[in-house]
């Protein structure tokens, strides 16, 4: 499971309904309905909140809106109506590890894509979160590749 915390524009057709799957699960995870996943790191940051299932179900509606912006059709209805209108602190140094392990999918299955966001210096945010200060977050299972 990836939550990306990266603008869900800078994923690739692939990239983004993965995200939007997982993101449906992490959703179902929250509410209680499934038995595993319930302790997976990439959900520690959403559990923290006051409010969970808020969260992830404004982090689902953006990549939603992602999906609306390329003429995509995720069903909304699967997301549930409470919102989340805090943000979630994300260090500058997770940032800065998802973005590279993307770009190393990306060099992988989309070089058109990997050229025109190699280049990039100030990464966007998903918007539910807020940047701050720090390295690489403590829940992050760390891929040596995407951490160069």
């Amino acid at each position: 499971m990836r939550l990306w915390s990266i603008h869900p524009g800078y994923l690739d057709s692939k990239g983004l309904v993965a995200l939007w799957r997982e993101g449906l699960l992490a959703h179902n995870v929250l509410f209680g309905n499934t038995k595993g996943y319930r302790n997976h790191p990439q959900l520690h940051r959403f559990k923290k909140t006051a409010n969970p299932v808020g969260a992830i179900a404004s982090y689902l509606a953006y990549i939603a809106d992602e999906a609306d912006r390329r003429n995509y059709n995720f069903n909304r209805t699967k997301i549930a109506g409470n919102k989340f209108t805090s943000k979630i602190p994300v260090s500058e140094g997770q940032i800065a590890y998802e973005f590279n392990h993307l770009l190393n999918k990306l060099g992988k299955r989309d070089a058109v894509l990997y050229e025109e966001l190699k280049t990039i210096r100030e990464i966007k945010l998903h918007p539910i979160f807020q940047k701050v200060d720090g390295s690489i977050e403590g829940w992050e299972v760390i891929d040596r590749a995407a951490s160069k």
